[in-house]
């Protein structure tokens, strides 16, 4: 009795130690940390872990999801998406990533087909890197993808009406849905907010989401432009699973374990 006495003392000891640590450093601190460490956090080992309470843990894992840190899921949380800035704040980021991600999916592209492109920075660097004597059939939702386009002279560009989403410059809603049903593409190069090896592809808006499922009922092949800020990261709305994707398109200095879950779940992965 002594020794498990010695025992439970000394785990309560370590417990107060490690919170006393963070006295002026809140508990959503370690919940950071540890979604960093682990690409994930579960709020009931957190709870054996720092001895507090689940109840505790989900109201601070709330707080944090309202300040855009971190997103809620049953039982705990998944990183967010950095990948929400409007657009203009986007193009600045990760260029040259970007860049090398845009030729690539614009390799894929052959004289002939009938391709869908996304809305988003990655995607404008993809058809910026189209080759002047192409002929093809570019299918867009984003007015910034059309305009981009008007230099080519060989490319036939049909742009998807709707409401506007300004956030990301491109159309969603009924009217946008209804053209996408009328028409069959070769492949797909999907842009999104989150690449999650659980939570498949994700995105910030609902309506968007709804959009980006359409494009890839109605394409053969789906190509995910997927910068490395995207990677185990997660939105609100899901897309679609992984298993509906053709490739994943990542630049060429992606570190290896980002990459090892999608491996795992054989997801070819096409490095720029």
């Amino acid at each position: 009795m002594r020794l498990y006495h010695d025992i439970s003392c000394n785990v309560k000891w370590f417990r107060v130690v490690f919170r006393s640590v963070y006295v002026n450093e809140p508990a959503q601190t370690i919940y950071l940390q540890v979604l960093r460490r682990d690409g994930q956090v579960v709020a009931k080992h957190l709870s054996q872990e720092l001895g507090l309470s689940e109840d505790t843990i989900r109201r601070d894992l709330r707080e944090l999801a309202h300040e855009g840190l971190l997103l809620r899921v049953h039982g705990g949380a998944l990183p967010a998406s950095p990948a929400v800035a409007d657009f203009a704040g986007r193009e600045e980021l990760s260029i040259d990533a970007k860049q090398a991600i845009g030729r690539a999916g614009a390799q894929l592209i052959k004289a002939g087909q009938v391709v869908f492109v996304d809305g988003g920075t990655t995607a404008v660097q993809l058809v910026r890197q189209l080759p002047r004597e192409l002929r093809a059939t570019v299918v867009t939702h984003s007015a910034r993808i059309a305009v981009e386009l008007v230099e080519h002279p060989l490319v036939e560009v049909i742009l998807i009406g709707g409401r506007l989403f300004k956030h990301s410059i491109v159309s969603v809603g009924a009217v946008a849905l209804e053209a996408i049903s009328h028409i069959r593409a070769d492949s797909y190069f999907m842009g999104v907010t989150g690449i999650h090896p659980e939570e498949g592809l994700t995105t910030g808006d609902l309506e968007e989401a709804y959009v980006k499922q359409a494009l890839c009922k109605r394409a053969s092949d789906t190509f995910v432009m997927a910068s490395q800020e995207k990677l185990g990261a997660a939105s609100q709305y899901r897309v679609v699973g992984l298993n509906e994707v053709s490739a994943l398109i990542v630049d060429r200095t992606t570190a290896d374990e980002l990459l090892t879950p999608y491996a795992a779940l054989d997801v070819k992965i096409i490095r720029a």
